[in-house]
């Protein structure tokens, strides 16, 4: 196996083992469009792969079936007639993989849920090749991929029927992570401030092939402003073509996402309904749940809330970045991005953005605080009293005794606590104690880019992370 990836090591580890196992083995792997699935199996097993299929995009079952024969072919040397159905197509796979001769033998199917068109019986063939053939077979590895992750979960990982637990192991790929952006960079010979990754992560998330249109010797500014304003900017539809290839209604989703967008700390489902107009009920349900399995929003219970009164959150920075900025395109300037640094409309996307970067690095926030083994529950919290509401930015309610709430600020600088902001600060702490009537001691903590400058209303603070931690 030959190795160029970039980061990845859980998941790499992960595969390898599969790989190894000496069992049958049917894994799939699902993420956001762009977020480096197909790389990373084809750079992992980029030796070792028998049969290599990718599905095609809005093509008829016809032409699905001509492009497997196609990659049978490439695989076997042979020049075998196209099927006429999938079962026959997978007829033709075993007979493949019965005259191999590796020892392992990997099958790759790319955008699999392009595959299963209507009325295709792709499902049920597919049953039918690894209830009835491979799962008896220990040299088998079935790996297959898809961007459309509501059709992983619902036809894979919650199928109920056929395939009900036949997955061996499912991989959630996530974007990369601030450490990851880092290595990433260095591998490419960009040389970045841990500032300016940040920046450029609240952009575009950890986002592989986002990342992947930068050029060397341009600042994130300037490669920001080529990728997305400039005339012949490369990613000025992107938008669009995301939402449409992953979501069959993706006008809603658009929707809810753009109102997720106006709202920092989320909207209940009424607020949803609301700002939308989309009409209650199951499709509404199920375009939440497919949002939330991609990756672009997530649901959360607000402390001391009920269930049914979970909070949904836009976690996409990308998304965010659209429609702050690109969504309404007025901006005929080249150079946008790189003029209107340090404006008041980009320094309230940074206070937004930078909170999403921090949910996405709770681990890296525990890690700072000492507390990764310790049982714990994220949430946030709107006081349902105070004038104006007083809100937390990200709690963490500890097993032993001790609930942390956390504020969070960029800047260029180290942050400097006011008078005033130390009286908001005083108060918001005590109004959390009365309306939650915990008992367990209340620590309140500060995630800043540089730390804080220490004056004499800092001490409010018992805890400090900074930037560098969420690198951890």
């Amino acid at each position: 196996m030959e190795n160029k990836i970039t980061g990845r090591i859980k998941e790499q580890k992960r595969l390898r083992e599969l790989y190894c196992s000496g069992k049958p083995e049917f894994v799939a792997m699902y993420g956001r469009r762009r977020v480096g699935k197909t790389f990373l199996i084809r750079s992992l097993f980029s030796n070792d792969l028998l049969f290599d299929l990718a599905g095609l995009a809005n093509a008829s079952t016809r032409e699905q079936l001509v492009n497997f024969t196609l990659s049978l072919n490439r695989a076997s040397g042979e020049q075998s007639k196209p099927a006429k159905n999938w079962l026959t197509a997978f007829e033709q796979l075993i007979a493949l993989l019965e005259n191999s001769s590796k020892e392992r033998k990997l099958i790759f199917i790319d955008e699999i849920p392009w595959l299963d068109t209507p009325r295709s019986g792709f499902i049920t063939a597919l049953e039918h090749f690894w209830n009835g053939w491979a799962c008896s077979h220990p040299d088998v590895m079935l790996v297959v991929c898809g961007s459309a992750t509501s059709w992983i979960m619902n036809k894979l990982i919650n199928n109920h029927g056929g395939l009900h637990n036949r997955l061996t192991a499912n991989i959630h790929l996530q974007p990369f992570t601030l450490s990851e952006c880092e290595l990433y960079f260095r591998s490419r010979l960009m040389e970045y401030s841990r500032y300016d990754i940040a920046e450029c992560y609240m952009a575009m998330g950890g986002i592989p092939y986002y990342l992947s249109k930068m050029e060397r010797g341009l600042s994130v500014a300037q490669n920001i402003d080529n990728m997305f304003f400039a005339d012949n900017a490369e990613l000025k539809n992107e938008f669009q073509n995301l939402y449409a290839s992953l979501f069959k209604n993706a006008a809603d989703c658009m929707k809810i996402v753009e109102a997720l967008s106006l709202k920092a700390k989320g909207l209940t489902r009424h607020e949803i309904e609301d700002a939308t107009k989309l009409t209650s009920g199951g499709g509404l349900t199920a375009t939440l749940k497919n949002l939330e399995y991609c990756g672009f929003i997530r649901s959360y219970n607000r402390f001391g809330k009920r269930k049914y009164e979970q909070l949904y959150q836009l976690l996409d920075a990308y998304s965010l970045f659209y429609f702050k900025y690109l969504s309404k395109n007025e901006y005929n300037d080249a150079a946008f991005w790189t003029n209107s640094l340090n404006t008041p409309q980009h320094n309230a996307w940074t206070g937004y953005a930078f909170e999403m970067v921090a949910l996405q690095h709770v681990g890296e926030i525990k890690k700072a605080l000492g507390i990764s083994g310790i049982q714990s529950a994220v949430s946030a919290w709107r006081s349902a009293q105070s004038k104006p509401a007083a809100q937390i930015d990200l709690i963490i309610n500890r097993k032993d005794g001790i609930i942390d709430i956390c504020e969070i600020k960029f800047a260029k600088e180290e942050f400097v606590i006011t008078e005033r902001y130390e009286k908001d600060l005083r108060n918001k702490v005590s109004v959390f104690r009365a309306e939650s009537n915990t008992r367990k001691a209340v620590h309140l903590l500060m995630l800043t880019t540089y730390g804080l400058a220490k004056n004499k209303y800092s001490g409010i603070v018992q805890k400090e992370i900074v930037l560098d931690d969420l690198f951890a």
